[in-house]
């Protein structure tokens, strides 16, 4: 079976200041003092593969690197060292709400989020029923999505994100409260999901496992 995700070897670290300085002005006070930095290791030679139609979960406390790991494999970060290798589109879920503008309606934000992902107008008016059935938000499409609950957001972030044709789908559960949403979401996603040859990669940051 061909290999889907491939990482050999990855690393990320962050310095972490012990020293905040908020305004300008403080540089020139104390021009001298110098910021002390801790490095963090969020990752260290991590190594792993995943094949085409496998789920892959990634566990662990908080801080433990699960959300870097994801950000590297999406793009978002850069491995301080290693090798990352994705075969295909990969289509990252990963920060809650990215991209959305809280002070619109549900039916504006589809419409504008589905446009940057790809979508045409065409083919947006063909599969907008089935995005807030999906998201089951047909009675708030009209209410700003500052009034969403989390799962609501969760919900129909989820429903425009799996629109697009895709090989890899990188999650991540950003919001516990909306943990029992995103299983039910997450199970059925197969099935709705546009690719016959998914394949996935599932990371919950409290042990959600989503079934084959």
């Amino acid at each position: 079976m061909a290999t889907a995700v491939d990482v050999a070897g990855v690393s990320k670290s962050f310095l972490i200041p012990h020293e905040q300085r908020t305004y300008f002005k403080e540089y020139f006070l104390h021009p001298f003092r110098r910021t002390q930095y801790e490095r963090n290791d969020a990752l260290k030679d991590v190594t792993f593969s995943v094949d085409a139609g496998e789920f892959f979960g990634i566990f662990g406390p908080n801080g433990s690197g699960k959300s870097t790991l994801l950000r590297i494999l999406a793009g978002i970060y850069v491995a301080d060292s290693g090798r990352v290798r994705v075969n295909g589109l990969l289509s990252p879920f990963i920060e809650l709400g990215v991209g959305f503008d809280f002070d619109l309606n549900a039916r504006d934000n589809i419409r504008i989020n589905a446009t940057l992902a790809g979508l045409t107008r065409r083919q947006l008016d063909a599969r907008f029923d089935e995005i807030l059935e999906f998201a089951e938000l047909e009675r708030f499409v009209d209410q700003k999505l500052k009034n969403y609950s989390s799962g609501m957001l969760m919900r129909l972030a989820y429903s425009i994100a799996i629109q697009i044709p895709f090989d890899v789908s990188c999650c991540s559960n950003t919001a516990s409260s909306a943990q029992s949403d995103l299983r039910t979401t997450s199970s059925g996603c197969r099935e709705k999901g546009p690719s016959s040859d998914d394949r996935w990669l599932h990371g919950w940051f409290r042990g959600l496992r989503v079934s084959g």
